[in-house]
């Protein structure tokens, strides 16, 4: 079994390309770097949501631990400010594959 988060992000109007050169060039190998794997993204244009899956392991605690590492390094605690700029919602749901 592996956990995951379902994450679907409302991007402001007009930051699409911004927000996908910094998902692809920063946030992927960071998250990487932590242990959270990008399993797979979408973008959904009509509605400028930004869908994607990211997964922790096969236990919850991973998501802790993971994010904690995540959320705590250099670069995001210096860029947060940055990344989040260009959401206007965040919705995560958790899940698991069967």
């Amino acid at each position: 079994m592996t956990i995951a988060h379902l994450r679907t992000y409302t991007i402001n109007k007009g930051q699409m390309d911004s927000w996908l050169n910094l998902f692809k060039e920063k946030l992927v190998p960071l998250m990487a770097e932590h242990g959270i794997k990008v399993e797979s993204a979408w973008v959904n244009e009509e509605n400028s949501q930004f869908i994607w899956i990211r997964s922790y392991g096969d236990d919850v605690k991973n998501i802790e631990t993971k994010e904690a590492a995540f959320y705590g390094s250099e670069w995001w605690v210096a860029n947060v400010g940055h990344v989040r700029s260009h959401l206007a919602h965040r919705e995560i749901k958790q899940i698991h594959s069967i």
